[in-house]
């Protein structure tokens, strides 16, 4: 009789282990995805940024055409992109910071341009977006760290695979030139 107590005591010890360790995991997972939800906020923010943003180069740079149709084009496909892969998203932004960066390379030729009001507040605006983006892509990173440790990690990977969690992807456009924000000046 008394092992029979304490294999159902085992047994419920083991319920247990696995109801906390499911909880952890769900919280993990609904992380990650708060966390994605800021990075699409801030990343909406910045594709509707944009289109001003070119329109005051453009007064000013019209035969600079190349580079704004390249931001235009690039943010277009950003922003019809919503909600797609994580990887699929990082190469797009990745993309379009870069062309941002020749986009002010254009403006730095342009002293009017940048002593421009209109363009001076959409230079400054697009560089708090590009702070909160970072912001929010460092939370979602840790969250998918933080989900991706108990995933992977004894004893919480057998709760894990018995329930069909999964890795998530990290946020990672995969250049370091493009992972720190656009420099705006307005010397």
């Amino acid at each position: 009789m008394t092992a029979v107590w304490i294999a159902l005591g085992a047994l419920a010890l083991v319920g247990l282990w696995l109801a906390l360790a499911f909880n952890a995991l769900v919280r993990a997972r609904a992380l990650v995805r708060e966390g994605w939800s800021g990075m699409e906020v801030q990343l909406r923010r910045r594709h509707d940024l944009i289109p001003n943003l070119v329109e005051a180069v453009r007064a000013y740079g019209a035969h600079e055409a190349e580079a704004l149709a390249r931001v235009t084009a690039l943010r277009a496909s950003g922003a019809s992109s919503g909600g797609g892969a994580v990887a699929e998203a990082a190469r797009q932004e990745g993309e379009l910071a870069q062309a941002l960066g020749r986009l002010f390379a254009v403006a730095e030729a342009y002293p009017r341009l940048k002593a421009d009001a209109n363009y001076r507040q959409l230079a400054v605006q697009l560089a708090a977006v590009e702070d909160e983006l970072q912001l929010a892509r460092r939370y979602y990173n840790g969250a998918v760290r933080r989900l991706n440790v108990a995933v992977q990690s004894f004893p919480s990977n057998l709760a894990a695979r018995l329930f069909g969690f999964g890795v998530a992807e990290f946020f990672d456009t995969g250049d370091e030139a493009v992972r720190a924000a656009p420099r705006v000046r307005l010397d």
